[in-house]
C-alpha cells in the first residue's frame, strides 16, 4: 500500500500523524465495542433461554479445552523439549540397566 501524499513541512507530517492517530482511536473504540458484546453474557428472558447459554458456555469451554490440548499434543514438544530429552535419556539407561 504506497502512499502517494507528499509532505512538504513538519506541519504537513503533523496533520497527517493527527489524523492517523484519530482513525486509529475510532477503529479502536469500534474494536472494543464489538469484542465486548461478543464475550459479554446475553441475558436471558426465560429459564429455557438461560439453559440455552449455559449449554452453550459449556460446550464453548469444552471446545476450548480440547483445542488447547491437540495444540499441546501436536506443538508441546516446542516448549518442553528438555524435559522430554531428559526422560528418554532416564528410560534409555533404565532399560540398559535391566537388559544389560
Amino acid at each position: 500500500m504506497a502512499n502517494s501524499r507528499t509532505y512538504n513541512t513538519l506541519d504537513d507530517i503533523q496533520q497527517r500523524k493527527d489524523e492517523l492517530k484519530e482513525a486509529i482511536h475510532k477503529n479502536n473504540q469500534q474494536i472494543s465495542t464489538l469484542w465486548y458484546g461478543l464475550f459479554t453474557p446475553q441475558k436471558a428472558d426465560s429459564k429455557g433461554e438461560m439453559v440455552t447459554n449455559i449449554i452453550s458456555n459449556c460446550i464453548t469451554a469444552f471446545d476450548a479445552f480440547m483445542l488447547a490440548r491437540k495444540l499441546m499434543n501436536r506443538y508441546g514438544s516446542f516448549f518442553f523439549r528438555k524435559e522430554k530429552k531428559e526422560r528418554h535419556e532416564k528410560e534409555r539407561r533404565k532399560r540398559r540397566f535391566l537388559f544389560g
